[in-house]
């Protein structure tokens, strides 16, 4: 019986009357990502860049979050068009692409989700979830409608490049990554740093008038609603291992703490 796909994140931008609300899951925990999945966020950016998230653990991901009315975007470790196949095989249909610092990165990305003659993309649809297993009608000829890509800017070259980057075709979405942009900056940590925040806004300009929806990352709650106030439309706001980590330290200080107040060291 023919399939139908789940709408793409492309889709649920365009759909969405107000910013989308999304956090990380960057445990690799199906359990976290089934918890994160139900918790009414809007998208999960399922991170293989900055964890040991392998291949396997990514399509475990897949199946626990299809059961939700979430949209998973899984971010792979870097602009490989090996890695991105395999990571489209597995049924990913949104995928974020780290480190873009130009629009010739910008295309290699879309070139390889694509596949020939329009990209680069192996055929393999017949043995792999993407396509169920060739139960989605017409996949070959549709794939790029079923698929979404999002591009990271994190540096100063990319956030010069911007207006060209979020101008490539098949660039669907901008996801600005202020840590790695401070780094980038000679400011390591300052996320929050005011000429940080300043580049930030000029990605968000560039990717505007482009007309190319424009997020952010910012776990802080102030940071995130004046970026949200700034015009972003989508923006992750936490992690699950952030989470745990705030939160498990909140209970070791109030009960754990010794009798003057501080919290214990072990």
């Amino acid at each position: 019986m023919p399939l139908r796909l789940t709408p793409t994140f492309r889709a649920a931008l365009a759909a969405s009357d107000r910013p989308l609300a999304g956090m990380w899951v960057c445990s690799g925990s199906p359990v976290a990502a089934e918890i994160a999945a139900g918790s009414g966020l809007d998208w999960l950016l399922l991170d293989m860049e900055h964890s040991a998230t392998s291949l396997e653990t990514v399509l475990t991901l897949l199946q626990v979050t299809a059961a939700y009315p979430v949209t998973p975007v899984v971010r792979v470790p870097w602009n490989d068009p090996v890695v991105i196949k395999q990571v489209l095989d597995l049924g990913a249909q949104n995928l974020i692409v780290p480190m873009v610092s130009s629009a010739d990165e910008a295309r290699a990305a879309v070139s390889a989700t694509r596949y020939p003659p329009h990209g680069i993309r192996g055929v393999g649809s017949a043995l792999a979830r993407s396509a169920r297993w060739n139960r989605v009608d017409g996949y070959l000829a549709d794939a790029s409608a079923h698929v979404s890509l999002t591009v990271q800017i994190e540096t100063t070259t990319g956030v010069a490049a911007a207006a060209e980057i979020a101008g490539v075709e098949g660039v669907d979405a901008v996801f600005v990554g202020p840590s790695d942009l401070s780094a980038s900056m000679g400011l390591l940590g300052q996320q929050s740093h005011p000429d940080v925040v300043a580049a930030v806004h000029t990605v968000f300009r560039a990717a505007r008038d482009a007309g190319t929806p424009v997020g952010v990352n910012a776990f802080d709650p102030v940071v995130a609603e004046a970026y949200l106030a700034a015009g972003a439309d989508f923006v992750a706001v936490g992690a699950d291992v952030a989470l745990l980590a705030r939160a498990s330290e909140s209970l070791a200080h109030r009960f754990a703490a010794p009798n003057d107040g501080e919290r214990a060291s072990y």
